[in-house]
């Protein structure tokens, strides 16, 4: 005991001892995997004129590495830390599904794997990984997410059969959809009406809650027709338009804010920009439709009447390509997030201009 106190002593003397001399140059900056390729990968390729660049890729810790020491400092606070240790295992995304960036510009992070959501932190210079849905509760599949009323965080878990609500530090707030979701997997609200969009694959339909939680509509029902679905997944809203990845029913449709059908776009086929198995869905700020084709691996890129622009991706994990995606969002910067599931990282593209 007296060994491990005098050890413990000895720690605690050193780094204090580098702190004081300034060793850390402050806290780690979110560093983008591939970033400044910008100019080697873009879509679509030359001769073209292109539209998107490469931004870079997030995978984990990797994104926040940590800030520089001096020499001396970095051997003794790698010593001291554990963080040449072999023991140390690397917290990296394994499934992602689904994200958005909130107003702090934290990148939020659904993934299934890890039964968690990853908070990207450029700020705070961190990654959090939050896993807690409730008291003695863990998420179990978490896959849509989204911002909810007063800055709470909207979790979509299929197989908890509920929408978490958390605070903006992660802290659980309680859930939506008890007893009345069979198997949440998009989620979005509209802030002007308070209301809460959820798609229940498993129903086949789309349930509408109020900020409080009541059950207050429903949209669709199981079927091929126009305004029913068959294992609707995402969601987004925009400009009070609701759109559906009706997954298979391989197409998106549309709604206004009543739940009113407007249009539906996609088919079933083996040409690029068919759509066999969409997953996520977004609309920038440009009007651009954007929606993963998670079959053959591609994001599609359409105007807003169904009209397919340009595609990006195909099979593989090299840089544009996709294993398996899943969610698709976009944040203020005119960037688009693709959240590459079975690659576990998420894909980030720059938009350049009009398409």
């Amino acid at each position: 005991m007296s060994s491990w106190r005098a050890q413990a002593g000895l720690t605690s003397v050193l780094l204090a001892c580098l702190l004081a001399a300034g060793c850390a140059s402050g806290p780690s900056q979110l560093q983008y995997e591939h970033a400044g390729e910008e100019e080697r990968y873009r879509w679509p390729a030359v001769p073209d004129v292109p539209r998107y660049a490469l931004v870079g890729q997030l995978t984990g810790e990797a994104n926040f590495p940590p800030p520089a020491l001096n020499s001396f400092g970095s051997r003794m606070m790698g010593w001291l830390l554990g963080l040449r240790s072999a023991k140390h295992v690397p917290v990296v995304l394994q499934r992602p599904q689904n994200g958005f960036v909130d107003e702090k510009g934290r990148i939020l992070v659904t993934d299934v794997s890890q039964a968690a959501v990853f908070v990207f932190d450029p700020e705070a210079g961190g990654l959090l990984v939050w896993r807690a849905a409730g008291q003695s509760v863990r998420f179990m599949t978490p896959t849509g997410i989204s911002p909810g009323a007063d800055g709470e965080i909207l979790v979509a878990d299929a197989d908890l059969k509920i929408v978490i609500r958390l605070d903006s530090n992660g802290a659980p707030l309680g859930g939506i959809g008890l007893g009345q979701l069979q198997r949440p997997v998009g989620v979005v609200r509209d802030a002007a009406r308070g209301r809460i969009f959820v798609a229940d694959a498993q129903a086949h339909d789309i349930k509408v809650f109020s900020d409080a939680g009541e059950l207050i509509g429903r949209i669709g029902s199981h079927g091929e027709g126009a305004g029913e679905f068959n294992a609707p997944t995402y969601l987004t809203y925009v400009d009070d338009r609701l759109f559906v990845t009706d997954t298979l029913n391989s197409r998106v449709q549309v709604f206004d804010a009543e739940g009113g059908f407007l249009r539906e776009f996609g088919r079933r086929g083996l040409f690029v920009g068919d759509l066999p198995r969409p997953k996520g869905v977004a609309v920038d700020a440009h009007g651009h439709v954007y929606v993963v084709e998670s079959y053959y691996d591609h994001l599609l890129v359409f105007n807003e009447n169904g009209e397919l622009l340009l595609a990006i991706g195909g099979s593989g994990s090299g840089i544009g390509e996709f294993y398996l995606p899943a969610g698709v969002w976009t944040d203020r910067g005119d960037r688009i997030y693709v959240a590459d599931a079975f690659n576990g990282r998420i894909m980030i593209f720059q938009f350049l201009g009009a398409v």
